[in-house]
C-alpha cells in the first residue's frame, strides 16, 4: 500500500492506494465531503481495480477538488511498478456522452482536454501533472455535464488499469532511468529509479 499525505492551510488529505487483491471488487472507502467528487473517487476507483481510501477536508471546492487531484496524481505516481505497462487508451459512453481518454504514466506530464465542469477539468489537470502522465480526454458528445465527467473518470479508470499492469520490464527506449539528487555535499547518495520521485509511504 502507497499512502500520501498532503496538508495546507486549505485543505487536509490522506490517500492510500493498492493493487485490489480482487479487481473485480476493490476494497474502496472515500470521505472528501463533497458527493460529487466522493462519486467519482469511488467510480475511478472500481474502474481501475485498485483499492482506495481518501479522507479529505477543505475550506472551499475548487481547493478541494485541485488538492485531491495533486495527491491522487502523487499517489499514483508513486505506487506505479518501474515495469507498468505505461499506456492505456479507452472510450467510454454514458448516456448522450462519449468520452475519450489515452493515458501514459511514462514520467511525461501533460494534459490536454476541456471538459464542461471547470473544476473537474482542473482535477483531471492537477493530476496529470502530479503523476507525470500523458493524459488526453476527448469529449466527443454529450449535453449532461454529470454524463461527460462521469464517462471521463470511467475511461480513466478503465486506462491506469491497462497502464499499471505488471509489463515484466521497463517499457521505454531510454531503459531505467536513474537521477541522482545531492543535497548533503556528499557523493554517495543513493539514485532515484523508476517513474516516481515522491517518497511515499509503504505498509
Amino acid at each position: 500500500m502507497t499512502t500520501v499525505t498532503r496538508e495546507t492551510k486549505e485543505t487536509q488529505i490522506t490517500i492510500r492506494i493498492a493493487r485490489a487483491a480482487r479487481p473485480e471488487a476493490p476494497q474502496v472507502r472515500v470521505d472528501t465531503s463533497s458527493t460529487f467528487l466522493d462519486h467519482m473517487l469511488i467510480t475511478l476507483a472500481r474502474y481501475a481495480g485498485l483499492d482506495l481510501d481518501v479522507q479529505a477536508r477543505g475550506d472551499m471546492a475548487h481547493h478541494l477538488i485541485e488538492d485531491v487531484g495533486i495527491a491522487f496524481g502523487e499517489a499514483l505516481r508513486a505506487f506505479a511498478p518501474p515495469t507498468a505497462a505505461r499506456y492505456g487508451d479507452r472510450t467510454i459512453p454514458m448516456d448522450d456522452a462519449l468520452v475519450h481518454v489515452s493515458l501514459d504514466i511514462g514520467g511525461r506530464p501533460w494534459y490536454a482536454g476541456k471538459l464542461p465542469a471547470r473544476l473537474y477539468d482542473h482535477w483531471f489537470q492537477s493530476f496529470a501533472a502530479n503523476a507525470r502522465a500523458t493524459l488526453h480526454v476527448r469529449v466527443l458528445r454529450g449535453t449532461d455535464r454529470h454524463h461527460v465527467v462521469e464517462a471521463a473518470f470511467k475511461a480513466l479508470g478503465l486506462a491506469l488499469r491497462d497502464a499499471l499492469t505488471e509489463g515484466g520490464a521497463v517499457f521505454s527506449t531510454k531503459g531505467s532511468v536513474a537521477t541522482v539528487v545531492r543535497q548533503d555535499g556528499t557523493l554517495d547518495a543513493p539514485p532515484i529509479t523508476g517513474p516516481g520521485a515522491v517518497t511515499p509511504t509503504e505498509g
